[in-house]
């Protein structure tokens, strides 16, 4: 028989262990908003959730138990091999550790596979996020990688990340590039998702004496970055990458590959178009006509993002550094040397 495990006992065993957390409402529920880092072992793809709260609503709880069973067992056979090429300790959780996750963790220990169920569940760990950000507790300062736009500040996190230093990639978490054009060949997040993720990232790092960040704005495509964590954004020791002109299109166009999906860039342009001088908006709208992305994307930035920028740059209460390189590799190695001179992080091993 399966256990029901509380949110404390369940965030102790992943620390300790390798521990896979299964959500098993539908797919929808599940893009919406999970605990970080769990997979999703729907027991009702999003039509047939839909076909039983219709019947629960229209006909009665019994009636809906009866249908959902026997959808259920129809699938069976192929969820329990779902269930069977996990190689860790399971925990199980629906909405509110109802019916849903009852039914999977009992049919999965009936198998031989032994899962717990989160009591409660997800419900309960949206409840601790807010807790959490209420708090307003988060202790480390933050190094924010600021610049132009295409200066390569989310590679850089990336490596930063890749060589084991601590970031918070808010772009990343938010599904969106933090432009007009940021949510291309994305999917945004709610801001339920972003407020998980960002929990997450908290408390791996709440130990940490610095932190990486991004110089976003506050709000990133459909979500907004707490304030507590905002304010200490604007207020950290400020990097200012700069890189050649020719370096951040470059970086834009490899990012974007405006060319797989034109007609998106076109509508976003449309949005802005009326914020750029009128001179300036005509030519880009001719080279995104005539695919010229390198021009186009040299003119917005001219035009419309550095003027935005440097608006906004003279909001920065943090201490500034400048960070001057030929492309984004050299800005990484000089980031670097700049933290060793400060004599930043100096319990870690600089890795290049």
């Amino acid at each position: 028989m399966f256990q029901d495990i509380s949110l404390p006992e369940l965030l102790e065993k992943r620390n300790q262990q390798n521990h896979t957390l299964v959500d098993v409402r539908s797919p929808k529920e599940f893009h919406e908003g999970t605990i970080p880092g769990s997979i999703n072992i729907p027991i009702f793809t999003d039509d047939e959730r839909a076909e039983v709260g219709t019947i629960y609503k229209q006909v009665g709880p019994e009636a809906a138990k009866d249908r959902g069973l026997e959808i259920f067992s129809k699938k069976l056979p192929t969820y329990i091999r779902e269930f069977k090429q996990i190689n860790t300790p399971i925990t199980v959780f629906c909405w509110r550790g109802g019916m849903r996750s009852k039914t999977a963790a009992a049919v999965v220990n009936l198998m031989g596979i032994e899962a717990n169920r989160l009591s409660g569940g997800i419900r309960t760990y949206r409840n601790f996020v807010i807790d959490v950000l209420k708090k307003e507790s988060f202790k480390p300062e933050f190094i924010v990688l600021n610049g132009f736009t295409g200066t390569g500040k989310t590679a850089i996190l990336k490596k930063l990340a890749e060589n084991d230093f601590p970031v918070m990639d808010f772009e990343k978490m938010a599904g969106h590039r933090g432009s007009i054009f940021g949510h291309i060949g994305l999917i945004p997040s709610n801001q339920k998702r972003f407020d998980s993720l960002l929990v997450e990232k908290t408390l791996k790092f709440e130990k940490e004496p610095y932190v990486f960040v991004e110089g976003e704005s506050k709000r990133i495509g459909r979500v907004i970055i707490p304030d507590f964590i905002y304010k200490k954004k604007e207020t950290g020791l400020q990097l200012i990458i700069q890189i050649p002109m020719e370096e951040r299109v470059r970086n834009i166009l490899d990012d974007y590959q405006p060319w797989n999906d034109p007609s998106k860039f076109d509508e976003a342009f449309k949005i802005i178009k009326k914020r750029i001088h009128t001179p300036i908006a005509k030519e880009v709208e001719e080279f995104l006509k005539q695919q010229n992305y390198h021009e186009a994307t040299r003119l917005l930035l001219e035009g419309y993002y550095d003027p935005r920028y440097i608006h906004s740059s003279n909001n920065f209460l943090g201490e500034k550094e400048i960070i001057t390189a030929s492309n984004v590799e050299d800005a990484y190695q000089k980031i670097l040397l700049t933290l060793k001179n400060r004599g930043i992080f100096t319990h870690r091993q600089f890795i290049s």
